[in-house]
């Protein structure tokens, strides 16, 4: 039996655990984390170009914060958990700024995709129209057999490493986890 159980001890909709190598958790700068998006000219001052992809988590404290596109998501949240993580990209429109695409593709947090309602409200806090949900969702869970990370396509729960079956609760546990 892993050392957590399926959907525990962190279920759906987070906060997340960082999941990933712990030895990019540890190359994290002591006070680092992304930009935070607390208002339309935030995003403006930060924003490069339009449909430029970013690096996003949404912290503990419901802010969005974003990092250049090949960030390690654990930098952008200051190597802590997170209720959300992905990347983003956003358009100017003749209202402002507005979400292009979003996603919740994380290897290093590996959220739910019940995980858009912290995205949403991050969002709107900083007043970014958004979509509905996200544009491209993913469901991640680990092996409980062989450990692996697997993205769960077409709602076959098998993984693809042992052809094991995948648990239906989200368990992405950190893969070392204290005791283990």
């Amino acid at each position: 039996m892993p050392p957590y159980p399926s959907g525990g001890p962190y279920p759906s909709g987070g906060p997340y655990p960082y999941v990933g190598p712990e030895d990019i958790r540890r190359a994290v700068p002591a006070g680092a984390e992304g930009y935070a998006v607390r208002d339309l000219a935030g995003l403006t001052a930060f924003a490069a170009q339009d449909e430029e992809p970013y690096t996003y988590v949404v912290g503990l404290d419901g802010w969005l914060r974003l990092a250049p596109r090949r960030s390690e998501h654990v930098a952008c949240a200051g190597g802590g958990a997170v209720l959300g993580a992905g990347e983003i990209s956003f358009s100017r429109t003749g209202r402002g700024w507005e979400v292009h695409e979003v996603s919740n593709q994380s290897t290093g947090y590996c959220p739910d995709p019940d995980c858009w309602p912290a995205v949403a409200a991050a969002l709107d806090r900083a007043g970014v129209a958004r979509p509905d949900g996200f544009t491209h969702a993913l469901v991640f869970r680990r092996c409980e057999r062989c450990r692996e990370i697997n993205v769960v396509r077409e709602g076959v729960y098998v993984c693809v490493f042992c052809e094991e079956e995948l648990p239906l609760l989200w368990n992405m546990a950190p893969r070392d986890p204290p005791g283990s």
